[in-house]
């Protein structure tokens, strides 16, 4: 498998083919006290910006990896961008769900507290839990060499996405809809404009997952008035973890990213 890290701090004017680029702290530690990184062997680098080198080491330490590039690529940012919005639920279901979403191409996560989440965020809670998905992202990123890391935003309340509807394509994932996902045409929820946004700028779009028990009736009639739409997977009910993923991938394919 190859080996993919990650330095936010890098640019591309400064990684032309032939330069010679170090990164040093966690990364470096990683690729050669974990992944035994030696020099001679081929690995990716970026920045999580769009930004991929690969190129050959030449130097690794515990405290540096020195890399000389051999090919530049900048992949622009996808657009329109999709974000998952995942309720919080209990174990470790919310957790896979943004790991598989980020493996999937993800651009975004938005982690809700819904009206039936188990799971609760609260005090010290919220930091330490955004931080762990922050985490996840970042080594699901790495898993599958993603050129752009998807952002995690801060926890929302229901009336928060409330008002994020007003700004973003939102797809409530709701196994009693009437429409399945895959009989929207691409016109049907992009590319769209914010109201007062230029012409070329396209929404967001929200793909929101409730958590055990679902979406609660009263926060799918707020979201709905709102101007989000209820969609189905299928005939049967997935799993809070299992719902975005699924959602993501049909997505990908309308979309035309697979």
């Amino acid at each position: 498998m190859a080996h993919f890290f990650l330095d936010e701090t890098l640019t591309a004017d400064l990684c032309p083919p032939g330069a010679t680029v170090r990164i040093g702290g966690s990364e470096a530690k990683h690729a050669v006290t974990v992944s035994r990184i030696r020099p001679g062997e081929a690995l990716f680098l970026g920045n999580g910006a769009g930004l991929m080198l690969h190129g050959t080491v030449v130097d690794a330490s515990p405290t540096e990896l020195s890399l000389q590039v051999t090919t530049r690529t900048v992949t622009p940012a996808p657009a329109p961008r999709i974000v998952l919005v995942q309720a919080l639920a209990k174990g470790d279901r919310d957790e896979l769900a943004v790991q598989a979403a980020t493996e999937l191409g993800v651009d975004g996560v938005i982690p809700w507290t819904a009206a039936r989440s188990i799971s609760r965020w609260e005090g010290a809670k919220i930091a330490k839990g955004r931080e762990r998905w922050s985490s996840i992202v970042r080594e699901a990123s790495k898993q599958s060499i993603r050129p752009w890391l998807p952002t995690v935003a801060d926890l929302v309340s229901t009336k928060q996405l409330i008002t994020l509807a007003a700004s973003a394509r939102m797809l409530l994932l709701e196994p009693s809809a009437a429409r399945r996902l895959t009989e929207f045409d691409a016109g049907d929820v992009w590319p769209g404009t914010a109201p007062g946004a230029p012409a070329d700028t396209e929404l967001d779009i929200l793909l929101v997952v409730g958590p055990e028990g679902g979406i609660a009736p009263s926060e799918l009639e707020a979201l709905e008035a709102a101007g989000a739409q209820r969609v189905k997977l299928g005939d049967t009910v997935l799993r809070t973890s299992t719902a975005g993923p699924a959602a993501l991938a049909i997505l990908n394919a309308k979309l035309g990213r697979w």
